[in-house]
């Protein structure tokens, strides 16, 4: 099953110091227009990025999908047309096992990074970041993989045995 879900509540305000009526107030990912592959990521609240600044973005979103799929994240083609801003990492990949992981439930974060020369102001639930899911091939002979992902971001070095 591939789907969007938001984080718990107390995971959505330890992670972005927002309160529990903010919480209910944004909306999961969805797309614009029939014929659009990404699902569009909103801001949960207004912020400025200025030139050279760098911002770690919470989403507030999670998303599950099927063992041979990814989720793959790209910045809004109008931001970094008109404003010269970039996902640090261009293309972000949230893999299946990322969904609920101890450390903070499968939480999609955005680093975003103004390259430009004028601060981009960003205002509550304007879409910064478009998701597109898609399957992925592996090597007919690749060994078995037993490892899981015991964690968040980074952790894919950390894993452990079943």
């Amino acid at each position: 099953m591939r789907k969007f879900e938001k984080i718990s509540l107390s995971e959505f305000i330890k992670d972005t110091g927002l309160t529990e009526e903010e919480y209910y107030k944004y909306s999961l990912p969805k797309r614009s227009t029939k014929h659009s592959a990404g699902y569009d990521f909103a801001t949960l609240t207004d912020f400025t990025l200025k030139p050279k600044e760098i911002k770690l973005i919470p989403t507030g979103i999670k998303a599950d999908m099927n063992e041979n799929e990814v989720l793959m994240l790209y910045i809004r083609s109008s931001l970094g047309f008109k404003y010269n801003v970039r996902m640090c990492n261009q293309v972000g990949i949230i893999d299946k096992d990322y969904y609920n992981n101890k450390d903070n439930e499968g939480h999609i974060f955005v680093k975003l990074q103004n390259e430009g020369d004028i601060a981009k102001e960003f205002k509550q639930g304007e879409n910064i970041v478009q998701g597109i899911f898609t399957e992925f091939l592996t090597v007919d002979d690749e060994e078995e993989i037993t490892t899981l992902r015991t964690g968040g971001i980074g952790s894919t070095n950390e894993e452990e045995e079943k």
